[in-house]
């Protein structure tokens, strides 16, 4: 028995997965080495007006609670302030940071340092400095801060298009005030688009990251940084296995910009748009749901003069391929003001360039909203169950539209199921505009039961497609 055992342990040790296992990664030397260039920040805000005058509709949980920073975070600063009870004259918060040049510039997380009255930066050693606000970068989550001190020690900035899927990274940072942490993990995923972020290709790790990581440096094994540790995916707020940080190849632009003129300057071409689903790609023959597909093109706005029109598929920017909807507003984002760029789009089921010059984003871009206010009855309800009527003259000016339809009333079917409400305006169907009521159904009628139809809609200020499949509905 005692031989068979031997064999056995011999066996499992020379097993690839336990060899493996002996081969795990020591990141001790990569802590000691570029630990000291990470720092701990710590703010105070003083309440010169209510915290929900500066983070409205925040719940009353206290500073130390794992769930303030993240409702901090993600609070919407556009609402309106509400009563609560009497507060503290002060609150405070923690987040990381790293230091960039031996003479003080740091690196670490838009929301960390919004809105503090003082900032102080503590360093490895023990050290603490106060730190000024050199400028900051919602739409990133960026900032750049300085301290007053010399010969500091400093990261080293790796190229995160290196970085491979299933990679070993770390993070350093201050968890709830727990200063240098060291967490480990490996990268999930590269060029993951989240919801109202639409200027970062995040990296996902499964590294843990907590409330007071904000700001802190990702690193690889070369012990270089790759990313800033940004956000967490969380129903508790706490850490869940879905960590995201910013590339540091886009901190790194935004900071220069930061540092030379205390703002970032984004390019703009004047569009909405949506992804392009399976679906759509088949009503506009593509052979893949790829590209950028144009929902609304702003009147006299860079793309307007360019020829670019709503139903236009744009698949390639500046020579840069479009793969998904989310790349377009970090390329042209990245492009500088002024720049003239040739621009590939899908057209009628061919491919067409065009040439457009990339203009400045105004810091608070404000889009008018359309309010609709017409009562009048109309026909009877059509193949997709909708009651359409046509526009005047006078109605075409206030909503600065050429031609569409309004959806009057509907009753259940493919189009009601398909998410279509009343007081939609249907601007075109299958890539092709509608003029009238007759034009629209005569559309309709030509497409077979079983295909996809795309109708691009108008609700409010915003334009998108909706996409629907006819399956016996003329028959009903």
């Amino acid at each position: 028995m005692n031989h068979k055992f031997i064999l056995i342990i011999s066996f499992l040790v020379s097993f690839p997965i336990f060899a493996q296992a002996r081969e795990l990664p020591n990141f001790t030397d990569l802590v000691d080495e570029h630990g000291a260039a990470v720092v701990n920040i710590s703010t105070v805000q003083t309440h010169t007006k209510s915290r929900n005058q500066i983070f409205p509709r925040i719940p009353n949980f206290p500073e130390n609670s794992p769930f303030y920073e993240f409702f901090r975070r993600h609070s919407p600063h556009e609402f309106s302030p509400r009563d609560q009870l009497p507060e503290a004259p002060e609150s405070r918060s923690l987040g990381s940071g790293f230091i960039i040049s031996s003479d003080g510039y740091i690196l670490t997380n838009a929301h960390v340092v919004n809105s503090a009255d003082e900032i102080t930066v503590k360093l490895n050693d023990k050290r603490e400095f106060p730190a000024k606000i050199i400028g900051a970068d919602r739409k990133t989550d960026i900032a750049l801060i300085k301290i007053e001190a010399n010969n500091l020690p400093k990261v080293t900035q790796g190229d995160p298009d290196n970085l491979k899927v299933g990679e070993w990274v770390i993070a350093i940072g201050s968890p709830f005030g727990f200063e240098n942490s060291v967490t480990a993990g490996i990268v999930s995923a590269k060029g993951r688009s989240l919801a109202q972020e639409n200027y970062v290709p995040f990296i996902q790790t499964d590294v843990a990251i907590n409330p007071g990581n904000s700001g802190g440096p990702l690193f690889n094994l070369k012990g270089e940084v790759v990313g800033i540790n940004s956000q967490i995916y969380s129903r508790t707020g706490g850490y869940m296995g879905l960590s995201f940080a910013i590339p540091i190849d886009v901190a790194t632009d935004i900071s220069n910009q930061l540092k030379a003129t205390g703002k970032v300057s984004r390019g703009r071409i004047g569009v909405m748009i949506q992804e392009v689903t399976k679906e759509l790609a088949e009503s506009f023959g593509l052979n893949e749901p790829s590209g950028a597909l144009v929902t609304l093109v702003q009147k006299g706005g860079p793309a307007d003069k360019a020829g670019l029109k709503a139903k236009d598929i744009i698949i390639k920017f500046d020579g840069k391929v479009v793969k998904m909807s989310s790349d377009l507003p970090r390329i042209v984002g990245s492009t500088k003001p002024g720049t003239e760029v040739l621009i590939q789009v899908w057209r009628n089921n061919a491919k067409k360039k065009l040439t457009v010059q990339v203009e400045e984003f105004p810091a608070d871009e404000k889009i008018a909203s359309l309010a609709n206010k017409n009562n009048d009855k109309s026909n009877a309800y059509n193949l997709l169950g909708l009651v359409l009527r046509e526009f005047s003259k006078g109605e075409k000016r206030q909503f600065e539209i050429n031609h569409g339809l309004l959806v009057e009333s509907m009753k259940q079917g493919v189009a009601s199921s398909s998410g279509i409400r009343p007081n939609d305006i249907i601007l075109g169907i299958n890539n092709q505009d509608v003029t009238t009521v007759e034009n629209f159904n005569q559309l309709l009628r030509k497409i077979k039961d079983g295909r996809n139809i795309a109708l691009l809609i108008r609700r409010g200020s915003t334009t998108f497609f909706v996409t629907m499949k006819l399956n016996g509905e003329k028959d009903k």
